[in-house]
């Protein structure tokens, strides 16, 4: 990761991009270029080359998952681009859009409201641009408490577990959080992927996706 992640950022309130930018400057990230609509956001993206894109799904023109789908598009160009999209409600399907694109690392889905926290916001932020990836907990939530349950055979620690796992933790940082070792933790995914019917990997980006795609073809 360069040690100053050159940044772009989409959002069509004014203020708030206003704000996003200073918040990201004062916390040492280069802002390349601030647009309000996804041509835009195209054009920056094309012209800047940044290491790190941040938008709001919602944009002009449409005003509907404008800047998702600008996004999704940059990175299918430049499968290394850094993607941190900013959402108003929960809505899992735009998560499973943005974890298909590229090569699958590099993304995050955050809601608005996570902001606020600037210096979590940050640190997400530089988490994703160093090839991690972030899902929103909320968005977790929400997916594991769909009426058709995929995960009906894992026992609660086993979902809290997986819970911490999309977040994008590592094991060590689930373990601390829980207050067990780190091998309890990791025999806990292991139990997970295999009831997932998912192959074992070591790598924590590439288990959040294998368990979000197994959310979405069980949805």
């Amino acid at each position: 990761m360069p040690s100053v992640i050159r940044v772009v950022l989409a959002e069509d309130e004014v203020l708030l991009r206003e704000g996003l930018a200073g918040v990201l400057t004062r916390f040492g990230f280069a802002v390349d270029a601030a647009v309000g609509s996804a041509p835009e956001l195209l054009d920056a993206v094309r012209a800047h080359r940044p290491d790190l894109l941040v938008t709001d799904i919602r944009m002009p023109p449409q005003h509907r998952d404008d800047g998702l789908r600008a996004a999704v598009t940059l990175r299918a160009e430049r499968p290394d681009l850094a993607v941190v999209v900013l959402s108003q409600h929960v809505q899992s399907g735009y998560a499973a859009a943005l974890l298909d694109s590229g090569d699958g690392n590099r993304v995050g889905y955050l809601l608005k409201d996570r902001v606020a926290d600037v210096a979590e916001f940050a640190g997400t932020l530089r988490r994703v641009a160093a090839g991690g990836t972030a899902v929103d907990p909320d968005v977790v939530r929400h997916l594991l408490r769909r009426p058709r349950d995929p995960l009906a055979a894992l026992s609660p620690r086993e979902r809290e577990v997986l819970g911490l796992v999309a977040e994008g933790h590592s094991n060590t940082a689930i373990a601390s959080r829980l207050h067990v070792t780190e091998a309890a933790i990791g025999k806990h995914v292991g139990n997970i992927l295999a009831k997932l019917g998912l192959p074992p990997d070591e790598d924590t980006n590439r288990r959040v996706l294998a368990v979000l795609a197994y959310l979405r073809a069980e949805g």
